[in-house]
């Protein structure tokens, strides 16, 4: 049974919460009336009382929401993991009183990490906005001003090479099989194992690949014949399998081990596609010299991954999703889009200039960007929809009067404050873990993002509130 609140706080909790008043920081106090809120910890609540039927009504009392939505948060705003998470909270009573833990005994990291999935990106969105409502109503944010830039949060992967992602393939189809073997016995086809030879072939790759002579880039096709026509074999055997545990072959007597076998033939369909996939973009490349495949896959285990090229001199290539960060006043991030697809800088500025007006009530006066989202039809729209400023610099005119007005007082001034976005960029990526997402799948990036734009939010409103509060 479920709860949004403790019902009664223990003598314990007092003493805590009177130990660490002077101990807290000064966002921390602020913050605690926004986590107070009836409607964050009610979206929370109803998303837990869907895991199970009567789960609202029935069973023991388990952690309240409140403590659940405080415990994720402070995850996401230290960037820790589950486990250093829950030997924190352990440990330090400022942490105990801000969860809402008080006395009480802290949930395991296992517990944590199921709270996570099952609240989901839609409801992480629910409280994203309700903050920004509530930071508006505090006065901290109007929406007279706006800018937006877009960054890539990478997806939790190894730098893809067509060797890795092969090896990577016949470890999993053969870890799988082996898992069915001991289950099975020796029945139908048996397991024959290419691990060691793949392995070697790998190795024969990264050594062939540093030669730019002839002779190695012969031996490097070589190898690469070798490990197709290894991991082909392993592919087909895969195959094998799955079709005899559908068929009977192979089978156990027991209820739950069939239903393991049941559980390995799905994870058997599922990969053998991606390495056939593999195997096909790796000939085009290696044999028949296509660099430009379309849909390249990067990973087996993210296959949704992304390959991003944003220019920048450190790092030219990317792999993960393009997400979109837009603000306003006090640095408080009033929306953020994970694409499916990376888009075109310049077809979402409309798209967020109607987002601000529709969370804030307002267009906003002035518009700022970099020049990715510059257009004349941009431009234009954005002036039609009421913008007064539009700072949007366009790097590649020619027009003596467009020159002339990028350098006026207040487009400079705007592109100053523009730049803003960078640093927000870096603290989310730096501070809240938005340079490599740790979750997994398209779902596990919605949650990541968003729960890091949250935690930066809640420390931007909690230290403009502590200004506002200051004579």
């Amino acid at each position: 049974m479920i709860e949004m609140r403790r019902a009664q706080r223990s003598f314990g909790d007092g003493l805590i919460a009177e130990e660490v008043s002077d101990l807290r920081e000064d966002w921390m106090r602020h913050a605690d009336q926004v986590l107070a809120d009836e409607q964050i910890v009610a979206a929370v609540y109803d998303a837990l009382g869907k895991r199970h039927p009567k789960s609202r009504r029935r069973g023991r009392l388990g952690v309240p929401a409140e403590v659940v939505l405080r415990l994720l948060i402070l995850k996401h705003i230290r960037n820790w993991s589950y486990g250093v998470l829950e030997r924190e909270v352990r440990a330090n009573l400022v942490y105990r009183d801000f969860t809402r833990v008080g006395a009480g005994k802290t949930p395991d990291a296992k517990t944590m990490g199921r709270w996570g999935v099952a609240l989901g990106a839609g409801v992480i969105k629910q409280i994203h906005a309700r903050m920004v409502s509530m930071a508006q109503r505090n006065g901290l944010t109007e929406g007279r001003r706006m800018r937006v830039d877009t960054t890539v949060v990478e997806t939790n992967i190894h730098y893809p090479t067509d060797s890795s992602l092969l090896g990577d393939g016949v470890r999993v189809l053969t870890r799988t099989m082996k898992k069915i073997t001991e289950i099975v016995g020796e029945v139908g086809t048996k397991l024959r194992d290419r691990s060691r030879s793949v392995k070697l072939r790998v190795l024969d790759i990264a050594r062939a690949a540093r030669s730019k002579a002839k002779q190695g880039q012969e031996k490097l096709k070589r190898a690469y014949r070798q490990l197709l026509n290894s991991t082909s074999r392993v592919v087909g055997q895969a195959t094998r399998f799955s079709k005899e545990i559908g068929a009977g072959v192979k089978q156990s007597t027991d209820i739950l081990q069939q239903l393991a076998l049941e559980g390995l033939r799905a994870k058997l369909d599922a990969m053998v596609p991606l390495v056939r996939k593999v195997m096909k973009q790796t000939r085009a490349r290696i044999l028949r010299g296509d660099t430009r495949s379309e849909g390249k896959l990067v990973s087996l285990f993210e296959p949704a991954t992304e390959i991003i090229r944003k220019g920048k001199a450190g790092k030219p290539t990317e792999f993960g999703k393009m997400v979109k960060l837009q603000e306003a006043e006090n640095q408080i991030v009033t929306d953020y889009e994970v694409y499916d697809r990376r888009p075109n800088d310049a077809d979402l500025l409309i798209a967020a200039v109607e987002t601000h007006q529709a969370r804030l009530g307002r267009i906003p006066r002035l518009l700022a960007a970099d020049a990715a989202f510059y257009s004349a039809k941009n431009e234009a729209a954005a002036i039609a929809k009421g913008v007064k400023r539009v700072c949007i610099p366009n790097r590649s005119t020619k027009s003596p009067e467009r020159r002339r007005e990028q350098k006026k007082r207040w487009f400079r001034a705007g592109q100053k404050w523009r730049t803003g976005c960078e640093g927000r960029i870096s603290v989310v990526k730096r501070r809240h873990g938005l340079n490599r997402c740790r979750y997994k799948g398209d779902a596990g990036m919605q949650r990541w993002v968003g729960l890091g734009v949250i935690a930066d939010n809640l420390i931007n409103i909690g230290r403009a509130m502590a200004k506002q509060s200051v004579p």
